[in-house]
């Protein structure tokens, strides 16, 4: 039996994204662990992500979750989701310039004021497909899914997603073994679960 293992360091929505994986699993066990052996021996990650991105780090680095996630990240299907996805790139503009894990070029930037949006950006927003990628199957161009950020990445060369809220920002990027997105699946009802869904059935290319 496969097994998911979804980080648990302290921050995200943890149990409502195993409820909603195993939800849509079959022969795929979910764990909800901090225990690096446990971590390893499974055969996919999930990073979820809520909160202040320096905390959630510190966090990481607190319980050494961070050595753990370079390491599993690099050979294993993962799904980052929302302040887990800021948390691949070198830098956030969050708290004065906040270091990240560095896996992902770039950095991620706060959406700008503008009297015309709410920031917060919360809620249902659309997501545009502008790339191909498994991790779509079954799910409709433009389908809602459910946001609640601050902060945001620009497009780059990983961008498999975009979604306007004031500006077009990535909602969705794929690199490799990594699928992230700036929303939250277990929050956006049939496209999330599709979305878990296909990331049980991917082999992480």
């Amino acid at each position: 039996m496969n097994k998911i293992a979804v980080i648990d360091y302290g921050m995200g929505n943890l149990h409502s994204v195993g409820k909603a994986l195993e939800k849509v699993s079959n022969r795929t066990k979910v764990i909800i662990s901090s225990d690096e052996k446990e971590i390893n021996k499974a055969d996919k990650i999930v990073l979820p992500g809520v909160g202040a991105i320096k905390e959630c780090l510190r966090s990481l680095e607190e319980k050494g979750l961070d050595r753990v996630v370079l390491q599993n990240i690099k050979e294993k299907p993962t799904l980052a989701i929302c302040v887990g996805m800021q948390l691949l790139f070198e830098s956030s503009e969050e708290n004065q310039n906040t270091r990240g894990l560095s896996i992902l070029e770039g950095k991620v930037s706060r959406i700008p004021n503008n009297s015309l949006i709410k920031i917060p950006h919360m809620g249902w927003n659309r997501v545009k497909q502008v790339s191909d990628h498994y991790m779509w199957s079954g799910i409709s161009e433009n389908s809602f899914f459910y946001f609640v950020h601050s902060y945001c990445c620009k497009k780059s060369k990983y961008t498999v997603g975009m979604t306007t809220h004031g500006l077009e920002f990535v909602s969705a990027l794929a690199q490799g073994t990594i699928f992230a997105v700036q929303f939250h699946p277990e929050k956006s009802q049939k496209a999330g679960l599709q979305l878990y869904q296909n990331f049980i059935n991917w082999n992480g290319s």
